[in-house]
């Protein structure tokens, strides 16, 4: 392992020499940030042991422009702000189940209805894939009827929700209601939307889907 003193950020030391604090002081043990991110150089075969690999690594720094560019796309995909877009992160990922404890904690903790709706509508996105179609529903609804206190009936942000309730009755076979809440989210987008948006395009194919 390499590190480039030039490499590393004037505002911010990723590792700390701990030989001295450490039961095993031959090791020259190096403690490391959480965040800390490593370019792998070299992977070479032992010559000794055929079984063991030897994997050169240099770190990274801000500036690096893969990892700039990396980072730029993850947030362009993953929004949300603090905790909302780490569980963003873990339904992106599929940690389902972790995503859930998170957003039953930010519930818990939830200072107004926007965001406790925001979160009723992650918990029903779980559910759905999780094949719990009938919880996923009741938390469709329950971000519905907060965000239907506050909003003109067509606002454009319940487009998504009417939308991800008319998908769930799709694959519970429940096709009349499917189509019902897509004709809800679609009514709304025609009205929100210019007539070539490709989001109008996804609504006439999930009715088209279900018919």
């Amino acid at each position: 392992m390499t590190i480039d003193p030039s490499k590393i950020s004037t505002s911010i030391t990723p590792f700390a020499m701990i030989d001295e604090h450490s039961a095993l002081p031959q090791e020259q043990e190096i403690l490391f940030t959480m965040h800390s991110v490593f370019r792998i150089v070299e992977i070479t075969q032992t010559p000794s042991n055929s079984r063991l690999w030897e994997v050169q690594l240099t770190i990274t720094d801000e500036s690096d422009p893969q990892l700039v560019g990396l980072t730029n796309r993850i947030k362009e995909e993953i929004s949300g702000r603090g905790w909302y877009r780490m569980g963003h992160l873990m339904l992106k990922v599929g940690h389902f189940d972790q995503a859930v404890e998170l957003y039953n904690e930010l519930l818990k903790g939830a200072s107004d209805d926007s965001d406790r709706a925001h979160i009723y509508h992650q918990l029903g996105v779980m559910n759905y894939h999780q094949g719990k179609y009938q919880e996923a529903i009741e938390f469709y609804e329950k971000a519905l009827e907060i965000d239907r206190k506050t909003l003109p009936e067509d606002d454009a942000s319940l487009a998504p929700t009417y939308g991800a309730i008319g998908t769930v009755y799709k694959n519970m076979g429940e096709y009349s209601k499917a189509l019902e809440f897509y004709e809800k989210s679609l009514k709304i987008k025609e009205i929100s939307l210019p007539p070539t948006h490709p989001d109008l395009a996804t609504s006439y194919n999930n009715i088209g889907g279900v018919y």
